[in-house]
């Protein structure tokens, strides 16, 4: 290994690390966020309004997908949050076999109000950053959701992405 790549290796290292910590830090303030608003929603229900949110109304299988969970798991939180009225379930019209699951005014409202009190919690903590650290936090850490396939989130609080 070259002296380069040894520097390189020990970056990728260190960078990790800043990384793990900050996203201990970043899942304290979403679970704070959702307590905030509904402490019976846990952090995969919330994450599940947000997928709905985002994507538009959505069949089971597909969903349990973009969670990376099996099927039958992500049946079990939709009943748990059908039950709350946080999100329908519709028959869907292209097949009456399967079912289409949407987010509920109600469940629109939770996503809206978690993510507002989320960007508070966020904002509070980057005002105890230097100025100019924070312009190289934004460079670094929109490259770091590009290189991961995140999208931007979008700036219009219906659009946030968890």
């Amino acid at each position: 290994m070259t002296r380069r790549d040894a520097v390189a290796e020990e970056s990728v290292d260190e960078i990790t690390d800043a990384l793990l910590t900050a996203s201990r830090l970043l899942v304290a303030l979403s679970a704070r966020s959702i307590a905030h608003v509904d402490d019976s929603i846990t952090i995969p229900q919330f994450r599940t309004l947000v997928i709905l949110s985002t994507r538009g109304p959505s069949k089971v299988a597909t969903l349990a997908a973009i969670l990376n969970v099996q099927p039958s798991t992500a049946t079990r939180m939709v009943d748990r949050l059908v039950a709350a009225g946080l999100i329908d379930r519709k028959p869907n019209p292209e097949s009456r076999r399967e079912l289409i699951i949407e987010l509920t005014a109600r469940g629109r409202k939770v996503v809206t109000a978690v993510t507002a009190q989320r960007r508070k919690e966020i904002a509070a903590v980057v005002e105890h950053m230097p100025a100019a650290d924070r312009a190289g936090l934004v460079r670094a850490l929109t490259a770091f959701s590009a290189a991961g396939g995140e999208q931007q989130a979008d700036t219009d609080i219906e659009s946030y992405q968890l």
